[in-house]
């Protein structure tokens, strides 16, 4: 068989085992006969080769059916893992046709960086961080171009980003004058040698697992991140008071790098919660020489819901974000593009470039006398990787604004839903009497795009989860709060039906809790 024929075959037999049927849902997670059967498939590496043909009705006969679905249902409510965009998922497989890299900015040659680069400045209008955007209001330092913005595999890699451009730039503010002894050049130890920094601390409010990672991996360690809750009753809001009192310690050597969480993990909700929080936040790290990195993940897109009441608390919430120094989104949760998009920006180009610059590789030159664009190698992790900009390229063309807007709408309107029915009345689902949303039942009018809850009856909570999962119909995350075990809802297709969805999430835990019920357990 000749190449073209079987890439054409395998397009139309991958799709075919993708595929959902019109009028059907496709199942959350796979069957356990399937898992079996693909499991007791793979093979070691063969003496005698299989073959394309064959290797591929293995792929997707055996392999596919053992694979999860959530790029096939808009039920998928687990982690904050989005489909893919049908466009997206086609600027994808061309981006592996062509399996292109553009680490290095080679204008005479490709378009890729600059494809790149125009992706980025979009998603700075889309989340209203651009001056092209017109729409800032927050005051002179808003709309400062961001120079430095980079593609990388996800939220972690950007947050890996996020704080050594913060090392770098805290440590750098308190070097004597003309000194060159940056961490990127001499190294973390030498740099606060002569800088007078004995410790690096950072600053957050139920912060992502992952930025202690990003910590142990900066040098930083994981017991530099030091959580400072507002209260008990509101531990993922900042607490401003005890934020000042550590950048305070500056004078004992103490330098900080302050991490917002907008979108807490278990909640969703804000470690800011207006305009004023964030100027303030602002002054203090000016004058104490900190940086604000923000964890904007998923809550980062609250930035582009419709300009309308209905979301006016949740824009309100992400106001002032755009006064930070650094900034993660996460392309593959909210914005439906395909696995691995992370993007990050900062203020400076020139931050990333002391952190990341790839010296001494003459061959990786970039050359050409196009638009001057940094070659990616300098400006990030690796030195070589897909072009992953370009599904994201795809969606901003083809959904624009409105669309992506409404897009991101749906979802916060089916989390909303779930919400107010497990603390609203209902004449057939009284939900409220077998299950309590968590927090409190305020939340459901500060609901982003995640649910948080537990059944009453703590028998039935303990095995709420796997009741959930074990259907396949659909799928959610099992967490802890406060110590006990809890349901997370994470709303996040583009595939979500907000009429139909709603009743089949009410219905399926009325279900579960009068099948409870009845077994009298």
């Amino acid at each position: 068989m000749d190449t073209e024929t079987l890439l054409q075959k395998s397009y139309t037999q991958i799709r075919a085992a993708a595929s959902v049927p019109p009028g059907t849902q496709a199942r959350t997670l796979p069957l356990s006969s399937a898992i079996h059967t693909a499991r007791t498939s793979l093979n070691p590496l063969p003496t005698t080769p299989l073959g394309p043909l064959p290797t591929l009705n293995h792929l997707t006969n055996t392999i596919a059916p053992a694979l999860p679905g959530h790029n096939r249902s808009g039920r998928y409510f687990g982690f904050v893992t989005g489909s893919t965009l049908p466009i997206a998922e086609a600027a994808d497989n061309l981006a592996t046709a062509f399996d292109t890299s553009v680490q290095v900015h080679l204008p005479e040659q490709s378009i890729a960086t600059e494809v790149e680069d125009v992706a980025l400045r979009l998603l700075l209008r889309l989340l209203h961080l651009s001056p092209e955007s017109g729409l800032e209001k927050a005051g002179e330092d808003a709309g400062i171009e961001w120079e430095g913005r980079t593609f990388t595999t996800g939220a972690t890699a950007s947050n890996i980003l996020g704080l050594a451009c913060g090392r770098e730039e805290v440590v750098r503010m308190r070097l004597p004058d003309g000194s060159e002894g940056t961490v990127g050049e001499v190294g973390i130890l030498g740099a606060c040698a002569e800088a007078g920094v004995r410790e690096i601390r950072v600053l957050t409010s139920m912060g992502h697992s992952s930025l202690s990672k990003a910590a142990s991996v900066v040098g930083l360690g994981r017991r530099a991140v030091k959580e400072l809750p507002y209260s008990e009753a509101e531990p993922w809001r900042l607490d401003l008071e005890a934020v000042e009192r550590e950048l305070k310690r500056a004078e004992e050597g103490v330098a900080c790098i302050v991490a917002i969480s907008a979108g807490e993990v278990n909640t969703g909700r804000f470690a800011t919660s207006s305009l004023g929080e964030m100027r303030r936040l602002r002054e203090l790290a000016d004058q104490y020489k900190a940086w604000i990195h923000v964890d904007g993940a998923f809550g980062i897109f609250a930035r582009a819901l419709p300009d309308t009441e209905e979301f006016a608390k949740l824009r309100e919430s992400t106001a002032g974000l755009e006064l930070a120094d650094s900034i993660t989104v996460d392309g593959h949760k909210l914005l439906n593009v395909p696995y691995d998009t992370g993007i990050f920006f900062t203020r400076r180009s020139s931050t990333l470039h002391a952190v990341f610059q790839n010296p001494n590789a003459v061959y990786l030159t970039p050359s050409g006398s196009g638009p001057t664009i940094p070659s990616p190698l300098n400006i990030g992790i690796e030195n070589s990787r897909r072009f992953r900009a370009l599904p994201v390229y795809a969606v901003l063309l083809s959904e624009g604004q409105p669309g992506i807007a409404e897009m991101l709408a749906r979802m916060v309107r089916l989390a909303r839903g779930v919400a107010h029915a497990l603390v609203s009345p209902d004449e057939k689902l009284n939900l409220r009497d077998d299950y309590e949303l968590l927090p409190n039942s305020s939340a459901a009018e500060s609901t982003h795009v995640i649910v948080l809850f537990r059944a009453r009856d703590e028998g039935l909570n303990n095995v709420l989860v796997k009741k959930i999962q074990d259907s396949g119909e659909w799928y959610v995350s099992g967490t802890k709060w406060k110590g006990e075990s809890a349901c997370r809802i994470a709303v996040s297709s583009w595939r979500v039906n907000v009429e139909e969805d709603l009743e089949f999430v009410k219905s399926r835990l009325a279900s579960i809790a009068k099948e409870w019920k009845e077994s009298g357990r």
